[in-house]
């Protein structure tokens, strides 16, 4: 079983690290640190770290000084599940799903999951069950159905529901078969375009300007990292897109956020002109999405040539699932986790992840590709596309090892938390107390220098570059 360092070296140095780097990492704390049979913190320590080094890597080349970086174990697993301890004017988050989100069992007896945190989402499930949406209504329609069917008919339905499959049921799948050939993180260049030299500073990424098209936790996190090393970050949602408010404070601190309404021309053109003095683009949009309406990798270079495209998507970019939609829980779901657990636990069904970590290990993956494709881009030019997917992020996360008796690892209490990894600070919400960052930088600390506001709380438009 591979050791954390030696974890961090394969990330690292197949995004094109040089080693020497890492010997200025320390990764401290002991597995397991949650109930699980998967190496979860491990996965979240790298990951983190991995971010945290690309940072200081950063920093190096802009000033000429070095630092060291360090990750605490229970700390990065605080941080993995910082929508859990994040508090507004001391109150709790209000319940995570849907009332009719969850796992059900199909006519077939095999069990499928439901993600129905959006309307839309939610809509589709009811209008291919031809019931209300209630969970004893939509169990008993289910009896109607077997798993598969009602799963690729949810997905037509413009839905997402996922059947909870084995590992060696999922392997055997053409998509499974497809990600395997490719890379944890991808990063190729797609255009020419001169090196941009790195604007004035006192922080990493001070000056960087990143587009954020991403919700819920994946690529918001992702911005959230960026934001943490002093990029600017504007974060772009519609007025009518839906949103989980719980979620949009926790990752939206550090960012700026404005609304555009892409359908129209001058919604569109309004995100050219940003797009033009932008460094990273970084989106999470269903797949093709954003391609329709112009902004596809190769658009974005053809507008600003030398931008960082970042796409995050579910199951990846190629194989019969590359457009599929999808979320942490269903693809925990549907790629051997969840009947995993359940197996390791002797429980006859399926069973979560203690953490939404192929969320959470995705968004810190995310935010190291783009900052090592910034760091190609300004040595030898050219514009770069990033692709990172939670089902990547998965077959990485498996690929990491079990743990025996895993599963009985106490879990991590809140007040444990809370006395150890948490700092307050005002916000357009109200006094938040909110997960610090866990990778600890010696010479560039990482902090939040912009409050967590509503959405559409800026205009659309960068703030001036010191």
């Amino acid at each position: 079983m591979q050791s954390p360092a030696d974890i961090l070296k394969d990330i690292w140095t197949s995004a094109g690290g040089d080693a020497p780097a890492l010997e200025r990492v320390r990764l401290s704390g002991e597995e397991p640190q949650l109930p699980s049979s998967f190496r979860v913190a491990i996965a979240g320590q790298t990951a983190i770290a991995a971010a945290g080094l690309a940072a200081a890597e950063i920093w190096r080349l802009r000033s000429g000084q070095t630092q060291d970086v360090s990750v605490d174990l229970r700390h990065a697993v605080a941080e993995c599940r910082s929508e859990r301890y994040l508090r507004v004017d001391d109150k709790p988050p209000p319940p995570a799903w849907d009332a009719i989100a969850g796992v059900y069992r199909a006519g077939d007896d095999r069990f499928v999951r439901c993600h129905t945190n959006f309307p839309h989402h939610r809509d589709a499930v009811w209008k291919v069950l031809g019931c209300d949406a209630e969970r004893d209504k939509v169990q008993a329609a289910l009896m109607q159905w077997e798993g598969e069917d009602f799963e690729v008919a949810v997905y037509a339905a413009g839905g997402v529901v996922a059947l909870m499959r084995s590992y060696d049921e999922w392997s055997a799948l053409p998509q499974a078969r497809a990600l395997a050939q490719l890379p944890l993180i991808s990063i190729e260049k797609i255009g020419e375009a001169p090196p941009k030299p790195w604007p004035r500073g006192d922080r990493p990424l001070s000056g960087l300007r990143v587009l954020d098209l991403s919700r819920v936790i994946a690529g918001p996190v992702a911005g959230r990292t960026l934001a943490a090393h002093g990029a600017d970050v504007l974060l772009v949602s519609g007025p009518e897109l839906p949103a989980i408010d719980w979620l949009t404070i926790d990752t939206g601190r550090g960012k700026l956020t404005t609304f555009i309404e892409l359908k129209s021309e001058t919604g569109r053109a309004q995100l050219r002109e940003l797009l033009r003095d932008a460094d990273i683009f970084s989106q999470g949009y269903r797949p093709r999405a954003l391609a329709a309406l112009g902004f596809a990798p190769e658009d974005a270079a053809q507008i600003n040539p030398g931008i960082v495209y970042v796409t995050l998507s579910a199951y990846g970019h190629t194989g019969p699932w590359a457009e599929r939609r999808g979320f942490d829980s269903l693809v925990q779901t549907t790629t051997g986790f969840n009947d995993a657990e359940g197996r390791a636990a002797g429980i006859d069904g399926p069973k979560e992840l203690p953490a939404q970590m192929l969320d959470h290990a995705t968004g810190y993956l995310m935010a190291f590709g783009a900052m090592m494709a910034k760091m190609r881009q300004a040595r030898e030019g050219g514009s770069w596309h990033v692709r990172v997917s939670l089902a990547q992020t998965g077959r990485w996360l498996w690929n990491l090892g079990r743990l025996d008796g895993g599963l009985n690892t106490p879990d991590l209490t809140g007040e444990a938390v809370h006395a150890a990894f948490i700092e307050s600070m005002p916000s357009g919400f109200g006094m938040l107390t909110a997960v610090r960052h866990a990778a600890l930088l010696s010479t560039t600390p990482a902090q939040w220098s912009r409050p967590a506001m509503p959405l559409g709380s800026h205009p659309a438009q960068w703030p001036a570059r010191s």
